[in-house]
């Protein structure tokens, strides 16, 4: 059964060291002051670290209770402009979700038209598929696709209800393939400094893993 409790994991089980303090925590820190209602973790790229354990499209998502979403904006305005980057909740309030249409989007030209793309670790929790099918619904000029790693808590009939609100509000779900993984890796993953870029290792269990979510998302929609 896949839709099980999700437990709190370590620093070490997130990828993260257990002293994040030093290095990579400094950088966050000095972040998250830049967002102050939400705490929430912004950038360009993320730890390849963070998305070899958070992206993974595993059955059982034990330890992974974040959310990473990357994003594309491809704004149709008088200059076209296309912009991305990554969010990561922390455990508070905001979902990494309600933190796109809180900070990054009305950052966009208001008005125009707006092409967005997520690349989420996983589906959105029922709070969040709220929130997109509003947002969907005041802003004509918004178009989403979502691409998802995992399905949350997908057996529950309330996140099926709200995954089916969400294609009625208009937005795109689809299930990450690997090659969708492969993108992420290339375009949203840091690479460590001085080395070649490495390429994308797929895990072993990646197209199986795939190939069930996208029948279970099949049967629900």
């Amino acid at each position: 059964k896949m839709a099980e409790k999700q437990e709190e994991p370590s620093n070490a089980q997130n990828g993260e060291p257990d002293n994040a303090e030093e290095g990579e925590g400094k950088k966050k820190k000095v972040k998250r002051e830049d967002l102050p209602p939400f705490e929430i973790v912004t950038g360009e790229r993320l730890p390849a670290i963070f998305f070899k354990f958070q992206f993974r499209n595993v059955e059982y998502s034990s330890g992974r209770n974040k959310t990473f979403l990357c994003y594309v904006v491809e704004t149709q305005g008088k200059e076209p402009v296309t912009s991305r980057g990554y969010l990561e909740d922390e455990h508070a309030a905001a979902h990494a979700e309600m933190a796109f249409f809180n900070t990054i989007l009305p950052a966009c030209q208001a008005g125009a038209r707006h092409d967005v793309t997520w690349y989420v670790s996983s589906s959105p929790c029922v709070t969040c598929a709220q929130r997109i099918c509003e947002a969907l619904r005041k802003n004509k000029g918004l178009r989403l696709t979502i691409m998802v790693g995992r399905l949350f808590m997908w057996e529950e009939p309330e996140m099926q209800a709200a995954l089916r609100s969400m294609k009625e509000a208009g937005c795109k779900l689809r299930i990450m393939k690997p090659q969708d993984f492969e993108y992420v890796w290339k375009n949203f993953v840091e690479q460590e400094e001085g080395e070649e870029a490495k390429s994308f290792v797929p895990w072993e269990d990646i197209q199986e893993n795939f190939q069930y979510y996208e029948e279970k998302l099949a049967e629900i929609l």
